[in-house]
């Protein structure tokens, strides 16, 4: 026996879904660019470890090649302040919270796209009331009427083959924009805790210096006024008066900048953390109280590419040119288009679905772009302009990532000796003062004298203070070059680039 023959259009729909299976994405595939070739991701050798400091912050810190960084890389420091401002900040920025509202926006819209690679079914129903002249030569009702009701139900399903991978590029290119805004999240969050924790240190610092500066006002006060006295009798001229009177006015001059940076420091923490200036009660740090992290760790090259999020987002909006290029080229490509509808129509509601009611249709179309005034090719053109844009932009990221480490690492060397040298000035600083005050009890030095070597020990703590904070804000901005540890948070799995089917 002869098997049942198929109508032309089950034939059509069955020749364009091979078609459809069968086809190609039209356009380059995307290739993740290489890591720059380098051993190490240092400027220049690095030392086994740095110079170190009898005083808070002055362990010696060394380097560990291929070290993993911790999502909560800043509990490193050991300060249960510190962590719950952090967590604070992390949980009601603005900032972070837009960048993840703007995630939201890229994942729906991915999710949305994905709708193109499936047929469109819609369900339509329509009722009307006609009625025809009396002249007509032929009513549409087969009972001759003139006026009646028309009622018209229908499913229409439309599908479009992704022939030359239309479909699958456009799909392409909204992943990889998701890819970029979710990194660019990333890097919003690392930022935003590597500001928490170097505005914590530095209100650190600007308590100590306020703290520092107001004895030094008081010491400059008190010396102006043994001199005014020692004037008076005659002992001492005018001219050293007027010295320590100029020496304490810039003394206190020194104040005010220095409350109105802490003051800062205190609104930027509050800001920081979602809260309003006024609103915020910022906790008071110490650097004594932190401690430095002593094991500092340092990615390869090819690792570091990997982690950083500003990086990755990078190559994110390189793949998602790359793939616009292909969307360009099946623009300029012919398109075709499948279309089927099915109804019932009827002259009364209860008459649907019955038997000589029903309507049917089956369609396809093919349209080629002929002339277009050259706009499609254009539009290629500037679609590949786009790629090499966005990967000269890529470049230009890698090279300022590796430009970021590079100063960390040498900044963190300087520190380390710049605090070892900040610590010896201080310790001689106080010995200074020790020797002077016992000068002064046993009655070989003058008062003077004992006020002069407490200036330049408060002077020389100021110094201090400030050496301390350089090396911890800059132990923070390392691990902000490193990445940030965020392929270790509890969300990192989350929106992973998902593999191509149109990469071969």
């Amino acid at each position: 026996m002869f098997g049942r023959v198929r109508s032309p259009g089950r034939l059509l729909v069955a020749a364009i879904a091979a078609l459809a299976i069968g086809g190609c994405a039209v356009g380059p595939d995307f290739h993740r660019p290489s890591a720059p070739d380098m051993a190490s991701v240092a400027a220049g050798p690095l030392p086994a470890s740095t110079a170190s400091a009898n005083v808070a912050g002055g362990r010696a810190q060394h380097f560990v090649a291929g070290a993993d960084i911790p999502a909560q890389w800043w509990t490193l420091f050991h300060s249960t302040a510190l962590n719950a401002l952090v967590e604070q900040a992390l949980a009601h920025n603005a900032d972070l919270k837009a960048a993840q509202a703007a995630l939201d926006v890229a994942r729906e819209t991915t999710r949305a796209g994905r709708g193109a690679r499936y047929p469109s079914v819609s369900v339509g129903m329509s009722a009307s009331r006609e009625q025809d002249p009396p002249g007509a030569l032929a009513p549409v009702p087969s009972n001759n009427a003139f006026l009646y009701n028309l009622f018209t139900p229908q499913v229409s399903v439309s599908y479009v083959p992704d022939v030359f991978g239309l479909n699958r590029r456009t799909q392409e290119s909204l992943q990889a924009q998701q890819q970029a805004v979710r990194f660019q999240m990333l890097a919003t969050r690392i930022t935003l805790s590597t500001n928490v924790v170097a505005a914590a240190v530095q209100q650190a610092s600007l308590r100590a210096q306020v703290g520092a500066t107001r004895e030094l006002v008081g010491i400059n006060a008190h010396m102006v006024q043994i001199l005014q006295y020692q004037r008076d009798k005659g002992y001492a001229g005018g001219l050293e008066l007027a010295a320590q009177q100029a020496q304490l006015a810039q003394v206190r001059a020194s104040l005010p900048p220095l409350l109105t940076q802490l003051e800062q420091q205190n609104h930027l923490l509050a800001v920081l953390t979602g809260q309003l200036p006024e609103q915020a009660s910022s906790p008071s740090f110490d650097l004594a109280a932190l401690q430095l992290p002593q094991a500092l760790p340092l990615s390869l090259p090819s690792t570091l590419v990997a982690q950083r999020p500003d990086v990755r987002q990078a190559e994110a909006n390189m793949h998602a040119a790359s793939a616009q290029i292909g969307v360009a080229i099946a623009n300029r490509l012919p398109n075709l288009s499948l279309s089927a509808n099915a109804g019932s129509t009827a002259l009364a509601i209860n008459q649907l679905f019955k038997s000589g009611t029903g309507f049917w249709s089956v369609g396809a179309d093919l349209a080629a772009p002929i002339f277009q005034g050259g706009s499609l090719l254009h539009q290629e053109r500037a679609a590949k302009a786009a790629y090499a844009q966005a990967a000269e932009e890529y470049r230009g990221t890698v090279l300022t990532a590796f430009q970021n480490v590079a100063d960390v690492l040498s900044a963190l060397q300087h520190d380390a000796e710049g605090l070892q040298a900040a610590a010896g000035a201080e310790q001689a600083a106080k010995l200074t003062l020790d020797l002077s005050r016992r000068q002064y009890q046993t009655g070989y030095a003058g008062y003077l004298s004992l006020l002069s070597a407490e200036q330049g020990y408060q002077q020389a703590r100021i110094a201090l203070v400030q050496a301390q904070a350089s090396r911890y804000a800059d132990t923070a901005a390392l691990f902000q070059a490193l990445g940030g540890g965020w392929w270790h948070a509890d969300d990192a799995s989350s929106d992973q680039p998902r593999h191509n089917p149109g990469h071969r």
